[in-house]
């Protein structure tokens, strides 16, 4: 530790520290606007020019090194009158657009210019004018000429997103931060260049002249489209969102928030908002109030329990749904004597449900990946389905962690990768069963020593390691800090169990921690809410397969969110009745729905998510409902009152959440799972196309599929059915660019253009759901054909 003085006052910080750490450490403010606590240091601004004893000059606080004995003052005359120096050159080529400018009331320069700025300027000349420049449809760089150069926007892309896609470009006067070749920024992750940028160079482009900071009522929340449980400030003026920010919280999102957190509010404003009560009666669709729809929905599930029995009645949630909304549905589900309920609707292998030990979860804390030493990812998108912990792998890979990957797809994640193992989604099972079978191979060489438990020696037997599973047997022996992490594609895989029992097994023989990444905002609650068949009753894959008579939806258009969409479709068009709670009326529920309950999004609602961490976190509506929309809750306990069933008194959503989570949620979180690894597949054929499953960053759920400007981005463009040059090869006269009919061994069709990508194994379709243009192919995954459209 150093120990120095900061304006009379002693402080120890650890050796390396600046001053400007010091003066944090003791609450000093010192005036800055290239520092940021999660940048590098970059000392371009000078703004932080602090006077130290014995030195011939100011010296900036932020790159100075902490030293024994030294002493610092922050406020004297030498100190101050360098400060306002520095602010009297920054402000020579500033434009005076004050009362116009998008950052007005929350810029660090018009801050520091009332503290440290003169009244009038020393400089007459002409101000300089800067062009703007294209950033694509999330950043406006309109005002370049407001830019004074700190390069925090650029750091922030080579540093946390990984992709420098901001550069400076020429010298001195003529310096200028420009995207290279004027691309537009397609980072993730890019939102938080417009939180970092301290003059309103860059601004929100869908906030941007739409309201006034002092305008705004902030309001705190949680993110609702990914497992992360990110927390975040909703800006709100006249009853509706205006701008999204991040919420600090270093255990869970730092300071960031991804753009689809930031940017999905728009949705919620969509033209698609549903915010009447509609019943269809003779093919013709009408508002009504509430009393008679719920009347209708009531008699509707009366009948069907009465003429066909309790099991013909199913309910299909999203797991963007609160825990309050999924408890009350599956409450309502079994209050009518069914077990059919389930919010896993991407998922298709349900085998592992009796295997449990408990609820699958992350297997550690969030802030706990920075500190991995080895970490091996199978089945992920990582950047795109968990954009904030794919930053924190990054940082740890910068650390020194060592990352593998078994996949179909060797997607760039902006970092180091250790090793790679590419195959087929069928194949996956034998690519871990090598680097299971390559473990005490791997051990010996390292010096130490591992054996399998023999049940499992005995699975092995007769399989032999590639060189890509023995390179990542290698990496996971070694380190003390491990994890295995099972992404979207695994909870999604037909064989989801025996791919869940393999990395448990090699968890078990490496130390490592298994964990599921979680798809929705909700993958751990929705198990402690007990939205999840009960007493023999149908999974979200049964439920489509074997008809039910009527359908309760919760949050779901089954086209894009279903993994057997085709199966969903044909379904619901077969159901006597579809009562579908929702903050949307699309084409598909309008078709296939008779009734439309319109309830609350997240930002008109309380309720509560439960994190891939098991973390569990609870927020307030932000605004009024719109129109006569209800919160979810609300709509399920006046139906369970109308139905006359026991336990529908709650009257708030706390009430709701005290039933539906265990006072130790902990408790309930357990990875494990009982039973052998079964039979591994065979090779596949040489001739085999397998599709892979994946969903686009912004089609994940209905209020990101409605936001206009996500959906403008490079990352929302019509998926490609993209294979391997060698895949392609075989593809008798299609070409790269041609338009191709796609088709699944379980029905459907899609036309799309074919793209060569060669970071795809061979016999491997890459082509992503969620999206209008593939809805109708009948499945997420399995066996598909191209051909000539």
């Amino acid at each position: 530790m150093v120990k120095l003085e900061i304006d009379g006052r002693e402080v120890e910080v650890p050796e390396g520290s600046m001053v400007m750490h010091a003066a944090s450490a003791l609450d000093i403010f010192v005036p800055h606007f290239c520092y940021h606590k999660k940048l590098s240091i970059a000392a371009n601004c000078r703004m932080c020019l602090v006077e130290v004893e014995k030195a011939p000059k100011p010296m900036p606080a932020c790159a100075t090194p902490a030293t024994n004995g030294m002493r610092v003052f922050t406020n004297s005359p030498k100190a101050v009158a360098a400060q306002k120096g520095v602010m009297e050159f920054l402000l020579i080529n500033h434009p005076l657009d004050c009362p116009i400018c998008d950052q007005g009331g929350e810029c660090q320069l018009q801050d520091l210019a009332v503290g440290y700025g003169g009244s009038a300027s020393s400089y007459l000349e002409e101000k300089r004018v800067v062009f703007h420049k294209p950033m694509g449809p999330l950043i406006s760089a309109e005002e370049m000429t407001r830019c004074i150069h700190c390069t925090r926007c650029v750091r922030f892309g080579q540093e946390v997103a990984g992709i420098m896609e901001l550069g400076m470009a020429n010298r001195g006067e003529h310096s200028e931060i420009m995207s290279f070749l004027g691309e537009s920024v397609d980072s993730e992750l890019s939102g938080n260049m417009i939180d970092l940028c301290p003059v309103g160079a860059l601004t929100s482009k869908p906030f941007r002249y739409s309201a006034r900071t002092w305008e705004l009522s902030r309001r705190k929340s949680i993110a609702p489209h990914d497992s992360l449980g990110s927390n975040i400030v909703v800006q709100v003026k006249g009853n509706q969102v205006k701008r999204v920010v991040p919420l600090e919280n270093e255990a869970v999102n730092e300071c960031w928030i991804s753009d689809r957190d930031r940017f999905a509010y728009e949705g919620l404003n969509s033209p698609d908002r549903l915010t009447v009560p509609m019943l269809k009666q003779d093919g013709q669709w009408r508002e009504v109030d509430w009393p008679a729809a719920l009347e209708y929905a009531a008699h509707a599930l009366r009948t069907v329990r009465e003429q066909k029995g309790a099991a013909a009645i199913g309910a299909l949630a999203s797991g963007q749904s609160t825990v309050e909304e999924l408890h009350l549905l599956g409450k309502v589900v079994r209050g009518l004597g069914s077990g059919n309920v389930d919010f896993r609707l991407r998922q298709v292998d349900f085998s592992l449900d009796a295997a449990r030990a408990g609820v699958p979860w992350l297997g550690m804390p969030v802030a706990e990946i920075n500190g991995l030493d080895r970490l091996l990812l199978v089945g992920s998108f990582l950047r795109k389905d968990h954009p904030l912990l794919a930053a924190r792998v990054r940082a740890a890979a910068k650390a020194g962690c060592k990352v593998s990957i078994v996949h179909a797809a060797d997607d760039d994640l902006l970092m180091p990768v250790a090793a790679r193992a590419l195959a087929a989604p069928s194949q996956w099972a034998r690519v871990l069963a090598g680097i299971l079978a390559a473990l005490p191979a791997a051990a010996t060489q390292a010096g130490g020593a591992l054996a399998l438990p023999e049940a499992i020696a005995a699975e092995l037997a007769g399989v032999q390691p590639t060189e890509a599973e023995r390179a990542i047997a290698a990496s996971l022996v070694g380190g003390e800090r491990k994890a295995l992490l099972l992404g979207n594609a695994v909870a999604q895989h037909p064989a989801q169990a025996q791919l869940a029992r393999l990395a448990q097994a090699i968890a078990d023989a490496t130390g490592a921690r298994l964990g599921w990444l979680g798809e929705a905002a909700n993958s751990v609650g929705g198990w402690l809410a007990g939205a999840v068949p009960t007493d023999g009753g149908l999974d979200a894959r049964a439920m489509v397969e074997q008809p039910r008579a009527l359908y309760l939806l919760m949050n779901v258009e089954p086209d894009f969110d279903h993994a057997l969409p085709g199966a969903a479709r044909a379904a619901l068009s077969a159901a006597e009745s579809v009562i579908a709670l929702s903050a949307f009326k699309s084409d598909e529920l309008l078709e296939l729905a008779d009734c439309l309950l319109p309830i609350a999004p997240f930002t008109e609602t309380a309720g509560t998510f439960v994190s891939a961490e098991g973390r569990v976190q609870s927020f307030n509506g932000v605004v009024r409902p719109a129109g006569e929309t209800r919160p979810g809750w609300k709509v399920l306990r006046v139906l369970g009152n109308l139905l006359d069933l026991p336990g529908f008194d709650q009257d708030s959503a706390e009430a709701v959440r005290a039933q539906a989570l265990p006072a130790d949620v902990a408790a309930r979180l357990d990875n494990r799972v009982s039973g052998a690894i079964g039979v591994l597949p065979a090779a596949a054929a040489a001739d085999a196309l397998e599709r892979l499953p994946e969903v686009l960053i912004y089609s994940v759920d209905p209020i990101v599929r409605r936001a206009p400007s996500l959906q403008q981005t490079a990352d929302a463009r019509a998926p490609k059915a993209r294979v391997s040059p060698a895949t392609l090869a075989r593809l008798a006269g299609l070409a790269d660019g041609a338009t191709v009919r796609v088709t699944m061994a379980a029905g459907g069709d899609a036309l799309v253009q074919l793209a060569a990508d060669p970071n795809l194994a061979d016999g491997v379709l890459r082509l992503a759901a969620g999206h209008e243009s593939t809805a109708r192919l009948a499945a997420m995954a399995g066996a598909a054909r191209i051909e000539r459209a």
